[in-house]
């Protein structure tokens, strides 16, 4: 290593590094200072002298947040690959400690946490008291992306999203199948199946536009020369249920998690025919076998947990 180099390396410290990728994921000092435990003046200070030591801008600051300079940038995806090195080898050496502890982020999506983690997860956690999991709600394809970046270690999301990103791993963890939810008094609510065209006739109550059930909706309606008749757009699961109930729409939802919620409204699934109604859910991560001890232990326990049995809506 050349003696500029060693000066470098010298004037890099991996708190800074670690602090600087907090706030790039936040877009703000303060929220990092919040979640961090640490002054939103100290950590300006470590910003400040990293930027020193790069001898450029990392960061454009306003009022609102910060947002990244082209060199931050440039920072921020080397920082990762750093950091997540830095995971890879402690995965590695935590082989020798005794026991399991550390911790793991995980990045999921909706479906999979109504459904399926609240139990896996509370399992887990009885086995392995010592070790934290931070879990963050996402769209399946913003899950993609955290892991992609290293901004999750593990990440769970519909199988189809993983068709838009990069190479990840990936391993089966639920399947789920979808429903049409609507009123009692629905001229629906009788069916005992239902195909998707069918309700197209009606109002619909719909997720996220970049939500995987919405865009196979909308690609469904599409294949067929049809559109949906969307009134309304929510973020949650149970908000769809209570704007269904008071007649606002039709929904679809997995069966599943329709049926976990009890006393939302007078409602009734009806299952959907349609072959892309039943959807795999999957475990990414950048690759399993370099994952810390700790996220190898939780992957092995979700994929050996034995699936729910559906739940009557």
């Amino acid at each position: 290593m050349k003696p500029t180099e060693r000066s470098f390396v010298r004037r890099i410290d991996l708190t800074s590094l670690q602090l600087f990728v907090a706030v790039c994921e936040l877009g703000s000092i303060g929220r990092t200072a919040e979640r961090e435990f640490i002054a939103a003046s100290a950590i300006s200070k470590r910003l400040a002298d990293l930027e020193e030591a790069l001898g450029t801008s990392l960061l454009y600051r306003h009022t609102r947040g910060v947002d990244l300079t082209p060199a931050g940038e440039n920072l921020l995806h080397h920082a990762r690959s750093v950091l997540f090195s830095l995971e890879k080898m402690q995965g590695e050496l935590s082989e020798y400690a005794d026991g399991v502890r550390g911790h793991v982020r995980m990045h999921a999506s909706i479906s999979a946490i109504v459904q399926f983690l609240p139990e896996d997860l509370g399992a887990f956690s009885h086995r392995h008291p010592q070790v934290k999991i931070d879990l963050e709600e996402h769209l399946s394809s913003e899950v993609v992306r955290a892991v992609q970046e290293g901004a999750a270690d593990l990440g769970i999301c519909n199988a189809s999203a993983l068709s838009h990103g990069g190479p990840l791993q990936s391993r089966p963890y639920r399947e789920d199948h979808l429903a049409l939810i609507v009123p009692s008094g629905h001229p629906l609510a009788e069916r005992e199946s239902i195909d998707f065209m069918e309700t197209l006739e009606f109002d619909h109550v719909g997720l996220h536009a970049n939500s995987s059930l919405y865009l196979a909706m909308h690609h469904a309606a599409g294949d067929a020369g049809r559109s949906i008749k969307l009134r309304i757009r929510i973020t949650s699961l149970d908000a769809m249920c209570r704007m269904i109930d008071n007649g606002l729409g039709v929904g679809v939802m997995p069966e599943r998690a329709f049926g976990l919620m009890h006393g939302v409204g007078d409602l009734r699934g009806v299952p959907l025919t349609n072959d892309w109604a039943s959807r795999q859910i999957n475990l990414v991560a950048r690759d399993f076998d370099s994952l810390p001890v700790t996220a190898r232990a939780l992957v092995e326990h979700l994929t050996e947990t034995t699936p729910f049995s559906p739940i009557a809506a």
